[in-house]
């Protein structure tokens, strides 16, 4: 399109994991390592250290160093905002800044982006951040978004809910109960990871829509072997079928930059890629 970046908002909430009923960082690694379904022995070998320490820690009988609150955070695969937790529920300073994604430092991640995804065109590409709110889109978002009312596109999209909306999207969505329920898996596993109050409450939203019926004919001529579950959407009496792939940073040294996302969509069968080119003109 591009999308106008949105105002920056207040830090995603989390919450203590299930069963959490201690202070202090300790419990909290003991429910990332449980979440994990690692066992201590097999944390302290990862980390270099013992499982006597790692008991130790988690019980509340040691008091990890920085370094090694890092090191068990990078074992566990703990995200970067949970990490600044970590370190503070041992008494350090948060070591990830989250720096708002209009801020002058990150022109240099906001043009890139912008040049990625507009590279991609004539096919659809956007970024969305943590709660899937878009911050960039191109021009092939913009042509499968045609039609959807001005409502859904305010203050910020978002991309979870113009998709399941029954005013957005959905009516148009070929094959929607499978890729919802795509949809609302990937957002179970996030929230399982992150703990997002956010995307938690984005989640109940979404999915208590009704589920419109799916438009009847618009199979292809031919049936096409597809490689992964497909998008199939309907635009000016055409359905095209698209796969989604996504992308994230390596090795972010930022929240912000950390729960940004890439998808792009990859045309599923010639006829769509041959449409979209046709239409770019």
């Amino acid at each position: 399109m591009p999308l106008p970046v949105p105002a920056p908002t207040a830090p995603t909430a989390s919450t203590a994991p299930t069963g959490v009923t201690g202070k202090g960082v300790g419990p909290l690694l003991r429910a990332w390592r449980e979440r994990r379904r690692i066992s201590q022995l097999d944390l302290a070998l990862r980390a270099d250290s013992s499982a006597r320490h790692i008991s130790f820690v988690e019980t509340g009988r040691s008091r990890p160093s920085e370094e090694m609150v890092l090191r068990l955070a990078e074992q566990l695969d703990v995200p970067v905002r949970e990490r600044n937790a970590l370190l503070l529920a041992a008494g350090y300073a948060p070591r990830y800044p989250e720096t708002p994604l209009d801020d002058p430092a990150l022109d240099a991640l906001r043009d890139g982006m912008e040049r990625l995804i507009r590279g991609y065109e004539p096919y659809p590409a956007l970024v969305v951040d943590a709660g899937y709110t878009v911050v960039a889109a191109n021009r092939g978002i913009a042509l499968l978004l045609e039609g959807v009312p001005e409502e859904l596109m305010v203050p910020a999209p978002n991309a979870m809910r113009l998709t399941l909306h029954p005013r957005g999207l959905a009516p148009r969505i070929r094959n929607l109960r499978e890729w919802r329920g795509h949809l609302l898996a990937q957002m179970e596993r996030e929230i399982a990871l992150h703990r997002s109050e956010r995307l938690r409450a984005l989640y109940e939203e979404v999915a208590a829509y009704p589920v419109p019926e799916e438009p009847a004919g618009g199979e292809p001529a031919e049936p096409v072997p597809y490689f992964a579950l497909p998008l199939r959407i309907e635009h000016a009496g055409r359905t095209l079928s698209f796969v989604s792939s996504i992308s994230t940073f390596n090795t972010p040294m930022d929240v912000t930059v950390a729960e940004l996302a890439i998808e792009t969509f990859l045309p599923a069968d010639p006829a769509t890629a041959k449409y979209l080119h046709t239409q770019a003109g």
